[in-house]
């Protein structure tokens, strides 16, 4: 009996050493997440409840409050990623490309690497997913000129075969696996493994802001922790920080400057190294080689 049945389980302590890549074994990996949720369907999330409970449609509050990332936050973002010449992955729903082409050409400008995250923000189902993750996968890389190597799910929601129709439409990497502090190898039936990357949920604003409803100092509170903490574990093996980013939540005005902090505190650092999803990616292959058919 397996308590996983695509990553075997490992004590971190147990794992083999991996050479950091050029010698810097904290690795941070950007994640900004833009997402396509359509006016005329129930919003995702909500920042508050209508009156008497009730469902609006229009749901103007909720919408608005997402659209004012799409205007002001993606801005914001390239701005504090780019000022600083630093690399970075764009989780982005198909649709945006078609819906807000402005964002999707600014994007494509900034130089993030794209991530597939779905083609709008809904979880994927059984029956449509093998049509819903190739039409997102194909229309990201017609936009982009670039093949799409990574998928992050919305709500890092999968089905039972998600991992083996990604890896059949070329994807190489997954964000949806958050159980380790480095990538492992995820394995999927017939295909070839796929990457499972590190995904904090703790350092992700989603949950901080969007679930949570913390401090707007508290992402870089818990940054400076998790190095703190990481600091006495990198003797041993190389610790990768995801930071996981929406335009609606850290992309508010108040929340602007403890971006700036967090940045400019990995910056400050001697061993630290910013790497987009592909080079990550690279990286763990070289140090770490898939697992055999047979293991």
């Amino acid at each position: 009996m397996a308590s996983n049945p695509r990553i075997p389980y490992q004590l971190s302590s147990q794992r083999r050493k991996l050479a950091p890549p050029d010698g810097k074994p904290l690795i941070v990996h950007v994640i900004t997440n833009v997402e396509y949720w359509p006016y005329e369907k129930p919003m995702p999330r909500g920042l508050m409840t209508s009156p008497h409970g009730l469902s609006p449609n229009p749901d103007v509050l909720n919408f608005s409050w997402y659209e004012y990332g799409m205007r002001c936050g993606v801005p914001r973002f390239i701005k504090a990623l780019g000022s600083r010449g630093l690399p970075a992955s764009c989780a982005i729903n198909a649709g945006v490309i078609d819906v807000y082409p402005a964002c999707a050409e600014a994007i494509l400008e900034s130089g993030w690497e794209f991530i597939a995250h779905n083609y709008e923000q809904k979880a994927l189902t059984l029956e449509t997913e093998e049509d819903v993750i190739g039409r997102t996968v194909a229309r990201i890389g017609a936009f982009s000129g670039r093949p799409v190597r990574g998928w992050l799910g919305s709500g890092f929601a999968e089905t039972e075969r998600t991992p083996e129709r990604l890896r059949a439409t070329g994807i190489r990497y997954v964000c949806d696996w958050g159980l380790d502090d480095l990538p492992t190898w995820l394995t999927t039936s017939g295909g070839g493994p796929l990457i499972a990357m590190p995904s904090s949920l703790a350092i992700d604003d989603g949950l901080v802001f969007g679930i949570q409803t913390r401090p707007s100092d508290e992402m870089y509170t818990r940054l400076v922790n998790t190095v703190r903490t990481f600091e006495s574990e990198t003797d041993t093996n190389p610790r990768v920080i995801t930071i996981g980013l929406h335009p609606h939540l850290m992309g508010e005005p108040h929340r602007g400057p403890y971006l700036d902090q967090m940045l400019d505190f990995l910056l400050d650092r001697n061993d630290t190294i910013f790497m987009t999803g592909t080079q990550l990616a690279d990286w763990f292959e070289s140090v770490e080689k898939p697992p055999s058919p047979s293991e």
